[in-house]
């Protein structure tokens, strides 16, 4: 199973919002979350299934910001506010790999790339 992330850190929950309005999609809600509490934690996760194809991740995340950096600058959010995850349930062998046009492009970005691994 492969749990793919796109987290983008804010200052309120104004903020939170006005990230959904910019990317024009609804973020994930976990079954843990609080409905409550302030969110400053904008999450857009895709989950694959061993027997799924592969889920082109990377490009599919910095498609859906890139175009809108301008704009999410404007509401004070950075780069550095932005990451994107791979967490690799695994069994035997951790394995992945990752392009250099994909590296570029998250490199490029100022985007930092997170991938835990953990064992079935």
């Amino acid at each position: 199973m492969n749990y793919y992330r796109l987290y983008i850190h804010c200052k309120n929950e104004e903020v939170y919002h006005q990230i959904t309005e910019i990317l024009l999609i609804e973020p994930t809600i976990f079954d843990n979350e609080n409905s409550n509490e302030i969110k400053t934690l904008w999450c857009y996760a895709i989950d694959e299934k061993d027997e799924d194809d592969y889920v082109d991740y990377i490009n599919i995340y910095l498609d859906l910001i890139e175009p809108k950096f301008s704009e999410l600058e404007r509401i004070g959010i950075e780069t550095s506010d932005i990451s994107i995850w791979r967490i690799y349930e695994y069994q035997h062998q951790c394995s992945m790999e990752i392009t250099p046009q994909e590296m570029r492009r998250l490199g490029n970005n100022g985007i930092t790339l997170c991938i835990d691994c953990f064992e079935k």
